[in-house]
């Protein structure tokens, strides 16, 4: 080693965990420093580390899907994350659900008995030290700190809003109308649907339309990510816009009549022992009585009870290319490391794997061994060779999926054979490249 033995992580959200725990695997002392439960982010309420926010899901898990893939890449890198979230599951259908508690307190438990020292402060300048240190601040970037993010990337970051989905208490769901089934029967009885008819669905299209936004504080001009839009602002792009999309009704029979309601909305059970369910696709920026009001239009939320409503909250990232390498570092200071949704990239698995590989880096950085990123091929390199090199711009948040990756020489048939062969190519080189760089200890 150089002499360097310790890493500070700054933020305790997935990326920052998943970093601290990469280097505490290759013998490295990590500091965390986390805000909570000292002061919370307006988004946040669980004091400890990895806490799920949006959604208590990590997508799909076969290996057709980008999201299936990035999770098997991660889990031969030797994912915490994706252990804790094995270790947590959920009944999910074909998905990776977790419960959301439980997820926090394996991740916690695990840096703790790991020898992690966590330090519960908000942070307000760099740390004064010798050792690298990753920001891994994530989207909800406190006011504190936004300032010090600014200064080291030499110009403004660039603010979108986001939006999370309410959460229903199980028990106030009207089971005589909504029933338990995946579509098309893939994946048991693992969400509730909810059916909706033309005319039911038109009114609530109108009130959802009509109704009132909570008060933004002028947020909203801010640009929001397509990825994650409110349901009224999908609703508002056309009268069959959420038919077609969080509420199609495909692959789902309403058993009271035997046929396929014009709509449907289902709800995704949120913890383990199935006491909260949260309404897939329904982030929103409604007013809370303008929520409570609006969702209990939905046959089967007549009653309902809310655990935790919608609302919206800031998210903060870089503007990347050319200011964070695809090694998770900092182009201007070899010695800091950023990770998570604060590099441009959107959604947990794909904040995760970007702290999974700054983690690796700034252990081999302490040990004097040159800095890598997986193959282009993999989802992983793949997703960070973009958001450190496109150019496209200004950055948008990106998403794992399939158009990130280098074309197939072969054509297919169709795009499920396509996709699988993406998937197989990923995974041989990943394979390939842990041998190649003798991380192959990463390996669970």
């Amino acid at each position: 080693m150089t002499g360097l033995a310790k890493v500070t992580v700054i933020g305790g959200g997935l990326a920052g965990c998943e970093a601290a725990y990469q280097a505490l695997k290759r013998g490295l002392k990590v500091t965390i420093l986390e805000m909570k439960p000292k002061r919370f982010s307006p988004a946040h309420r669980l004091g400890g580390l990895a806490e799920l926010v949006c959604s208590n899901s990590f997508k799909s898990t076969g290996l057709e899907n980008a999201s299936g893939l990035l999770k098997e890449e991660m889990r031969l890198l030797g994912s915490l994350v994706i252990m804790a979230g094995e270790a947590t599951k959920v009944p999910a259908g074909l998905s990776l659900a977790v419960d959301r508690e439980a997820f926090s307190v394996f991740t916690t438990d695990k840096l703790i008995s790991m020898g992690a020292e966590i330090i519960r402060q908000e942070v307000s300048e760099l740390p004064d030290i010798s050792g690298p240190v990753i920001i891994a601040t994530g989207p909800l970037t406190s006011d504190g700190f936004a300032p010090v993010v600014a200064r080291l990337v030499g110009r403004e970051s660039l603010y979108f809003y986001d939006a999370v989905a309410p959460i229903v208490y199980r028990e106030s769901i009207n089971m005589s109308v909504a029933w338990e089934a995946s579509r098309y029967g893939k994946g048991g009885s693992d969400f509730i649907n909810c059916p909706l008819g033309k005319p039911e669905y038109d009114r609530f299209v109108a009130e959802l339309i009509a109704a009132d936004i909570a008060p933004s504080h002028g947020f909203d001009a801010m640009p929001l990510f397509e990825g994650c839009l409110p349901v009224e602002a999908l609703a508002r792009r056309g009268p069959e816009t959420l038919a077609f999309g969080p509420m199609k009704p495909v692959g789902l029979l309403d058993p009271r009549t035997g046929e396929r309601p014009h709509a449907v909305v289902q709800l995704r059970r949120d913890n383990a022992i199935g006491t909260l369910y949260n309404m897939v696709g329904f982030q929103t920026r409604l007013s809370y009585g303008g929520q409570e009001r609006v969702f209990r239009m939905i046959p089967g939320l007549e009653n309902a009870e809310f655990a935790r409503l919608g609302k919206l909250h800031r998210n903060t990232y870089i503007d990347s290319p050319g200011i964070i390498l695809n090694t998770c570092q900092l182009a201007a200071n070899p010695m800091i490391f950023f990770a998570g949704q604060v590099i441009g990239v959107e959604g947990y698995l794909e904040s995760s794997v970007s702290g999974l590989v700054a983690g690796i880096n700034a252990a081999r950085l302490v040990k004097g061994l040159p800095l890598v990123c997986p193959p282009i091929s993999t989802i992983t390199g793949a997703l960070l060779d973009y958001v450190s090199s496109t150019e496209s711009r200004p950055l948008q948040p990106m998403n794992a999926n399939f158009g990130l990756l280098p074309q197939l020489a072969i054509r297919f048939k169709n795009s499920r054979d396509k996709k699988q062969a993406f998937s197989k190519r990923a995974l041989d080189n990943l394979l390939s490249w842990l041998h190649e760089t003798l991380e192959t200890s990463a390996i669970i």
